[in-house]
Order: structure tokens, then C-alpha cells, then sequence
């Protein structure tokens, strides 16, 4: 079993910068896609950014492209989510989760762990 631990949330004004963390414990980081996912209250999960195992494929939602920048440090057995130009459509709660495989990588279904979230809320 792997568990995820994501910190860095908090307040931000609006085209502010904020960086997300997540660190795993309890299996082969390497072995594992990374993604980030948020959810707003009311809504469903959505998916915001991906990384493969070794760190050489990234995929972005459209709505996230050109502003946030997923990263991994496998020494670290962490993954980032750096948020710049951030606006108040961001508001959510954002979770890291892991995957044994790429394909898939934009579907909740596919990842079996789960952070606990953190809370982004970006003001006008």
C-alpha cells in the first residue's frame, strides 16, 4: 500500500503562485504515474496534470496548460505541482494520486491511491 501526503495549499490572490507537494511512502515511486487532480464543491474530479514514472511524459488539462508545471523528484519519492497565474476558477481541493501504468492517466478510475487533498482558494 502507498501512502500520499500532499501539503501547500492555502490562500492566493488571484495571479498569484503557489507550489503543491505530495510524498509517497510504502512502494516503488518510480514504478508509479503521478497525477494531480482537484475537485470544486458540487463538482466531479477533474483532471489536472500527469507525469510518467521516469518523469519524461507530462500531459496538462487544457484549462491548466502554460500555467502549472508538474514535476518529480524519484530521490525524494515526491511529486510537485507548480501553479503560477492562478485564478479563481482554481479554487478547489487538489490531490495527488499514483497509477502502476501511463495509459489511462486523465481518468480517476485508473489510480489506486489517493492523497488526502489540500485546499487551494484563489480570491479576486
Amino acid at each position: 500500500q502507498v501512502l500520499l501526503v500532499e501539503s501547500g495549499g492555502g490562500l492566493v490572490q488571484a495571479g498569484g503562485s503557489l507550489r503543491l507537494s505530495c510524498a509517497a511512502s510504502g512502494g516503488t515511486f518510480s514504478s508509479y504515474a503521478m497525477g494531480w487532480f482537484r475537485q470544486a464543491p458540487g463538482k466531479e474530479r477533474e483532471f489536472v496534470a500527469a507525469i510518467s514514472g521516469n518523469g519524461g511524459l507530462t500531459y496538462y488539462a487544457d484549462s491548466v496548460k502554460g500555467r502549472f508545471t508538474i514535476s518529480r523528484d524519484n530521490a525524494k519519492n515526491a511529486v510537485y505541482l507548480q501553479m503560477n497565474s492562478l485564478k479563481p476558477e482554481d479554487t478547489a481541493a487538489y490531490y495527488c494520486a499514483a497509477r502502476s501504468d501511463w495509459s489511462g492517466r486523465v481518468h480517476t478510475r485508473g489510480y489506486a491511491y489517493w492523497g488526502q487533498g489540500t485546499q487551494i482558494t484563489v480570491s479576486s
